[in-house]
């Protein structure tokens, strides 16, 4: 390498060594080349054999065909460059150079190749200064129209790995959305929000999978809502069906209809079996898995399978970084996961907790809402607990899987004005209502607090009436009671 300080330079500024790693990177993995050329420009490689073959590269890119050194050998055949850019064994050069950490290098020619374009600057400023009747307008002219454009380029390419997501203070505070725009749910009540993943829970056989094939169906817009809560329609799903593909696939052909099948084909793309690494060695590799294949939806099937020991919060911190690095680049994140294994003093009716989920920490850390499904295999109603929260918690909703159908409800029966209807003119209390809706007959202070609003929202909105006790007014604790408005009572009478 070669590099001028202020005291002038004896060769152009470059990096043979930067330039041969991102050509071995993006030889090793073609959807590197999506990330590389938002940094670089061909005429940024300072070496012309280097420009030659990262134009290649990107033929084969625009073409979706491999650019391993022999596909590379074929292109540049093709086109009579191969023996003027070293042939075949110099593409082997290349391609043993690096395998990972094309931006890191990308940025280093990216450098050399701004200080080149500020040296021929200086160079022609200075001869433009020192010729006979220079001047010195256009001088000053040409030197500020070169550094704008230096400028604009900067700004063009994002300024490189340091600085492609970094945004001011202002901006980054008012331009987010002030409440989470659900992927499913609603706004203030949102199961799974945009930018965030949603990690659905449970022991296996309690329909995790079966939930997240309606979900999927939702996204492509074949249905309009899943256990009653609407579902953003997106454009492509890529369903990582890394834990027993073929019964997954069994599983989804309960629901897919013939008159499906030019949407699946389209929009719909299974990778059945393990991934090429496990995501803690290489946690970019789902964000390449969704480049590659133009999905703005991810689904992983299961977490336990594409990570190596979930247990340890390195393999942990790095999944989290891959989970990241995918919704940075706005693709819309599912994990299936399993809890715990438990004791036989747990009882089947007990709160989950995010305790109970299976191993580090940081995969409910990272995650934006935690769905706890709990119950027994084969059950045909499990519970649906909202252990991690986006807005307002949702549930516990009982959950009725019509496993012939692949198809899942929620159970109306301990809907709050169900219930209320059910207790007739003798009504209930926020207690008697958290009692029947946790299934626990001692519910926890923010059961009773949700149950609370729930009634009297009913009451707000003119389903019930409010009755406060001897002992206070709306806030009268447990004395407070709702029954049902009579017209709701004529209507189950």
């Amino acid at each position: 390498m070669t590099e001028s300080g202020w005291g002038g330079p004896s060769a152009p500024s470059h990096d043979s060594e930067a330039e041969q790693a991102v050509l071995g990177a993006c030889m090793f993995q073609s959807v590197v080349i999506d990330g590389v050329r938002q940094i670089l420009e061909p005429a940024d490689f300072y070496q012309p054999a280097h420009i030659t073959i990262w134009q290649a590269l990107l033929e084969l890119r625009k073409l979706a065909a491999p650019t391993d050194p022999l596909a590379l050998t074929h292109q540049l055949r093709s086109t009579g460059d191969l023996t003027r850019v070293g042939g075949t064994a110099y593409l082997h050069t290349l391609a043993g150079v690096a395998g990972t950490g094309a931006e890191y290098y990308a940025d280093i020619v990216r450098h050399h190749a701004d200080l080149r374009a500020l040296q021929a600057v200086a160079v022609r400023v200075l001869q433009g200064a020192t010729a006979p009747g220079a001047d010195p307008t256009e001088v000053r002219g040409f030197l500020t129209a070169s550094l704008d454009e230096a400028a604009n380029r900067a700004r063009r390419s994002g300024g490189g790995r340091l600085h492609r997501y970094a945004r001011d203070g202002w901006s980054f505070v008012n331009d987010t959305p002030t409440s989470a725009a659900p992927v499913w749910g609603t706004p203030g009540k949102a199961a799974w929000a945009s930018g965030e993943s949603l990690m659905l829970v449970g022991p296996p056989g309690v329909g995790k999978s079966t939930i997240a094939q309606q979900i999927v169906m939702a996204r492509l817009g074949l249905y309009a809502q899943v256990l009653d809560m609407p579902v953003q329609q997106g454009e492509k799903v890529l369903y990582i069906a890394a834990d027993r593909p073929s019964q997954l696939a069994r599983a989804f052909n309960r629901i897919v209809r013939k008159e499906d099948r030019d949407i699946l084909r389209r929009s719909l793309v299974f990778w059945g079996g393990p991934l090429p690494a496990s995501l803690n060695s290489e946690p970019q590799l789902l964000a390449e898995l969704a480049a590659e294949h133009g999905a703005d939806t991810v689904v992983i099937d299961s977490l336990k399978d594409v990570v190596g020991k979930l247990t340890d919060d390195e393999a942990g911190l790095a999944y989290n970084n891959a989970r990241q690095q995918l919704l940075r680049d706005g693709v819309e994140l599912l994990e299936l996961h399993h809890q715990r294994k438990q004791g036989p003093d747990v009882s089947r009716t007990q709160r989950p907790v995010l305790d109970q989920v299976y191993g580090s920490a940081w995969f409910t850390a990272g995650a934006g809402s935690v769905l706890f499904l709990s119950g027994a295999a084969g059950d045909p109603v499990v519970q649906l607990h909202h252990l991690k929260t986006v807005d307002e918690e949702i549930g516990p909703l009982p959950v009725l899987h019509d496993h012939a159908r692949g198809m899942s409800r929620v159970d109306t029966i301990l809907d709050p004005l169900t219930l209320l209807r059910q207790a007739g003119v003798h009504g209930l209390t926020a207690r008697q209502l958290a009692t029947r809706i946790a299934g626990e007959p001692n519910p926890r202070a923010a059961d009773l607090a949700k149950a609370r609003r729930r009634l009297e929202a009913l009451a707000k909105s003119g389903h019930a009436v409010q009755e406060n006790g001897a002992g206070g007014g709306a806030g009268g604790g447990q004395a407070t009671r709702w029954t049902a408005a009579a017209r709701q009572l004529t209507a189950v009478s």
